[in-house]
């Protein structure tokens, strides 16, 4: 005699909790107490919670609820199962994080060439394949039987080498441990339980309902409800009105009794999972009956039909154009295509606060897209209305997480500037008194800008101890704030300057400088005990880990846990909308659904893939392929298209290239013939940036007092009056000065002060030895201080320059080095004028150049016909007017010495603006007084006339763009 089974479906168009909810009241709902003695078996906590509140809205008075059990969670409720058969104990489950650290120390163990934080990596995902086997049942020798063939590459070999060393090793750890697997212990009580309700069916009923996992001990443990006197199985989605061609078109295959090889599986198929399961609890389709039960949630009966021929097999689309009309309708789903991630969030922040105009009525967002969940989130918190991603976020982008990230990745860099002050700015240190601390963080910003310092503490306490320099103030304002931020982390620079080390003492090193910075707020909310939790366990476990660990593996390694760490948060968001993942959104409906992200590589998201198995291996043990997520996305995306309403969104660009559409996107396209727009939404996207009115900028021009003008400037700073004379305005009238970048490369100012500072020290202390010049080289080179970037590229230009230097110098012996590096002043032309030359020669008549450095090219002819890079001839008017204390005379040579490429291939050469062998050159009689009319018609403009600041006047020679934000320039430049 058959065995009487029962099985339901609960097609998509249908909510799913409301329509099972319906329908257990109305089988048990007359005995309230049969009700509740009744069990309903669930996929997860969230579908828990969201039949709860199926049951309570189809509540018409008080309702005794049955006992609602997730089987999925890794909390599995022992209760349930431990209470069939007490006679039979489970052995408990090893700790997760104690299994991927004996993992790692394993495969370093067994050759494999990788840092403490690789193996941590590598041991997840072997975990991952390890509970794969353990969850289909497959032996570890099966990996013994599988015949190599030459097609495998010898990576793979290996790999499946390592892999079976470490299965071998594996059950002896957890023989010493008294413990055995969780996926184990789970298939373990699945199976107690199974055979304890085979032998004493339960009282009451038991409903598994939405639980579509595939693996054995589940097929076993639904074949055994569906056969209880009360018991039920209740799927979602079924397809049960499909072809069974196209049924059987899914697979699995037999192989082939010839050849012996399997046709390839369709498992990126919505439907594969399901026809697994029914294979496994050895049922066929036609044995489910539809649940009869029907809610005002449910959207039009047709939306399943077009779902079930949207999700057909490629072979199967063709006959798409023949489809009746019912059967590709798609009323109530429409689509948003926007052109970039923000416009995406904005709108479907739009469409969520829309439905809040409708009492009662609800929506959920659902994305496997957590960044675009939040910027969803952010957007509905400007309007007030808080709404939280179910689906958590990883530990690893919370304030805790973050801290201890920067914390580790600082000392690994030896506390060079941007990571240290990344970390002395996060908002959990030292939240207590917060401004009087970022006052001293900022002081010490500001003095670590420019090139990169000596590393460690020591290399900053050297580079704020000099005093030299326009920042000595500064650095003497920071120097003051610094020793309280270097007395917390002196603690963890001396453990990490102790090299490779057991992983334990650098954690612990770790976790105490996190408490002295961030105290006991660091630990606080759902974020703050998640890090406490994970820091507390990966120091406790890490005895079993890899035995040393560098200190440069410990940030990725952190972060490696932490992003698989999600903190989801408390409940009390909004009770109308919601944002899910996949995982959460299974079951759950809402008014409007709104699927986010429909781009491929995200909806579906791209496989993962297995460090460990090849694919061909992992067909051969019978191992889910690394399609089937695929599969998992599409029945996500079925289910939830079976809302009432349904919003589809997707960016034609993410932040770094254009997407392409998800292929459920193009079917859902295809098979309607176009997916109607939302115009509604795509409205308001365009009215709520629109200002309405456009007030073009106009070019500035301010014009201050004549008294409030500058009365003193540099040679430096003369072109910038000229050539923009705004530029001037912002920097020495609103003392707006450029600042440099935190740990910036050596730029071509930076270079040029090295090279200034070895002449400088190489005419003062060697008297222009040549012999000297190069060792005076070599150790700015040499200085821990100099960036490895100038070092490694252009130490040897510079080498052969300077040489040129002194070879140059030695040419003319009646030629003689004066000075170097020094300032004048003088007052003319009605204001103070200054400036510092490199170097003035004493000429063999008496005369005297003025020698400028240039580590590029120098300034164009053509340039200074036009009255710009006149520096040298002011120079010479502060030296002929006395300007430099104790030097006298007419200048007459005017020289750029530049240490770039010359003509011959070499570095090094001499270009002058009044080299006589110029076509266009200027006399040098006439240079000083050229740059003379020029300076005071400048200065007589803007100086003492009350001519207006113009931005960009010369912009050919302007070249510096520091302050086109602050003047507008894209929104004028160009309008004449």
């Amino acid at each position: 005699m058959p065995e009487d089974l029962h099985l339901y479906t609960i097609p998509p168009h249908r909510a799913f909790a409301d329509a099972l909810a319906i329908g257990l009241i109305r089988r048990f709902g007359s005995d309230p107490l049969k009700l509740a003695r009744g069990l309903v078996l669930l996929p997860n906590n969230r579908a828990k919670k969201a039949i709860h509140d199926a049951f309570v809205r189809e509540s018409a008075q008080g309702l005794l609820l049955p006992r609602l059990v997730a089987v999925g969670d890794p909390e599995l409720d022992e209760a349930v199962f431990e209470a069939a058969d007490d006679a039979d104990p489970i052995p408990a489950a090893v700790d997760p994080l104690q299994r991927r650290m004996i993992l790692a120390r394993l495969i370093q163990e067994v050759g494999a060439p990788v840092d403490a934080a690789e193996a941590v990596r590598l041991a997840g995902d072997l975990a991952t394949t390890l509970d794969q086997l353990l969850i289909e049942e497959v032996a570890p020798r099966a990996l013994r039987e599988i015949e190599l063939s030459q097609e495998l590459s010898a990576h793979w070999e290996r790999s499946l080498k390592l892999f079976e060393v470490v299965l071998t090793r594996w059950p002896k750890e957890l023989e010493r441990l008294g413990r055995i697997d969780l996926a184990e212990r789970r298939r373990r009580l699945v199976d107690k339980v199974a055979r304890s309700w085979r032998n004493a069916p339960p009282q009451g009923f038991v409903c598994a309902a939405g639980v579509t996992a595939s693996a054995p001990a589940f097929a076993r443990l639904l074949r055994t409800v569906a056969g209880l006197p009360q018991g039920m199985v209740v799927l979602p989605g079924l397809a049960t009105a499909i072809s069974d061609a196209e049924w059987d078109a899914l697979g699995p295959h037999k192989a082939d009794p010839v050849t012996g090889r399997r046709r390839r599986s369709l498992e990126s198929h919505p439907q594969f999972h399901l026809k697994l399961l029914l294979d496994r609890m050895g049922v066929h389709r036609s044995e489910f009956d539809p649940w009869r039960a029907a809610s005002e949630h449910d959207a039009p009966p047709a939306r399943s039909k077009a779902i079930a021929s949207a999700m057909a097999p490629p072979e199967l689309t063709h006959g798409w154009t023949a489809l009746p009309a019912a059967e590709r309708r798609l009323d109530g789903v429409r689509a948003l295509d926007v052109a970039a991630p923000a416009e995406e969030a904005q709108g479907i922040a739009l469409a969520l606060r829309e439905v809040l105009e409708t009492p009662e009525r609800t929506a959920a967002l659902v994305t496997p897209d957590r960044a675009l969940a939040r910027r969803v989130a952010a957007h509905c918190a400007r309007w007030g209305i808080a709404v939280d991603d179910s689906a958590g976020q990883p530990l690893s982008i919370l304030p805790p997480g973050t801290l201890l990230l920067a914390l580790a990745d600082a000392a690994a860099q030896g506390f060079a500037p941007l990571p240290l002050l990344t970390l002395l700015k996060h908002p959990l240190v030292m939240a207590e008194r917060r401004g009087e601390w970022l006052e001293g963080v900022r002081l010490l910003d500001r003095a670590l800008r420019g090139p990169r310092p000596a590393p460690g503490l020591a290399g900053i306490d050297r580079h704020l101890a000099e005093q030299e320099g326009r920042d000595g103030h500064l650095r003497r304002a920071a120097l003051g704030r610094w020793p309280e931020a270097r007395a917390l982390l002196a603690p963890l620079e001396a453990v990490f300057a102790g090299g490779t080390q057991p992983l334990p003492a650098l954690l612990a090193a770790l976790r105490e400088t996190a408490q002295a910075l961030g105290g006991d707020a660091l630990w606080a909310r759902a974020e703050g005990r998640a890090a406490a939790d994970l820091l507390d366990a990966a120091e406790r476990e890490a005895a079993n880990g890899p035995p040393r660990a560098e200190p440069e593996a410990l940030a990725p390694m952190l972060r490696t846990l932490m992003d698989e760490a999600a903190v989801r948060p408390p409940q009390g968001g909004h009770p109308r909308l919601a944002i899910l993942g996949l995982i959460e959104a299974r079951l759950q409906t809402a008014d409007l659904m709104i699927l986010g992200g429909l781009n491929e590589g995200v909806w579906p998201g791209l496989p993962a893939p297995d460090p460990w198995l090849a694919p061909r291996i992992r067909a051969e043990l019978g191992l889910p392929g690394l399609e089937r997520r695929i599969g998992l996305s599409a029945h996500d995306l079925a289910g939830a298209l079976g809302a009432p309403q349904v919003l589809l969104t997707r960016a034609r660009r993410d932040a770094s290239a254009p997407t392409i559409a998800s292929r459920f996107w193009l079917r859902l396209e295809a098979l309607s013939g176009g997916l109607e727009r939302a115009r509604d939404v795509e409205a308001w996207l365009r009215a709520i940036d629109d200002p309405g009115y456009y007030a073009p900028a106009e070019r500035p021009a301010p014009q201050p007092a004549v008294a409030l003008r500058p009365k003193a400037l540099s040679v430096t700073e003369v072109d910038r009056l000229k050539a923009d004379p705004y530029a001037f305005y912002a920097r020495r009238m609103l003392r707006l000065i450029p600042l440099d970048p935190v740990d910036a490369d050596p730029s071509a100012a930076w270079r040029g002060t090295a090279v200034h500072e070895v002449l400088q020290k190489w005419f003062e202390r060697d008297e222009c030895a040549p012999e000297r010049l190069r060792a005076r080289a070599e150790a700015m080179l040499a200085d821990e201080r100099t960036h490895p970037m100038m070092r490694a590229l252009w130490a040897p230009r510079l080498m052969e320059a300077i040489e040129w230097i002194a070879g140059q110098i030695a040419v003319d012996p009646s030629r003689k080095v004066i000075a170097v590096e020094k300032r004048g002043v003088i007052p003319f032309a009605g204001v103070e004028l200054s400036g510092t030359f490199d170097r003035v020669d004493r000429m063999g008549d008496g005369s005297l150049a003025i020698v400028d450095y240039k580590t590029g090219k120098p300034p164009s002819l053509a340039a200074v016909r036009n009255g710009f890079s006149l520096q040298l001839g002011l120079l010479g008017l502060i030296a002929e007017r006395g300007g430099f204390e104790g030097i006298t005379g007419r200048a007459k040579h005017f020289e750029y010495w530049s240490l770039s490429r010359n003509r011959g291939g070499g570095f090094g050469y001499v270009e002058s603006p009044c080299d006589t062998r110029r076509r266009d050159y200027l006399p040098a009689d006439d240079f000083v007084d050229a740059a003379v009319a020029q300076f005071e018609g400048a200065a007589r403009m803007w100086l003492t006339g009350d001519e207006p600041f113009t931005a960009k006047l010369h912009p050919d020679y302007a070249p510096y763009a520091e302050y086109d934000q602050l003047m507008r320039r894209d929104e004028w430049y160009g309008r004449e």
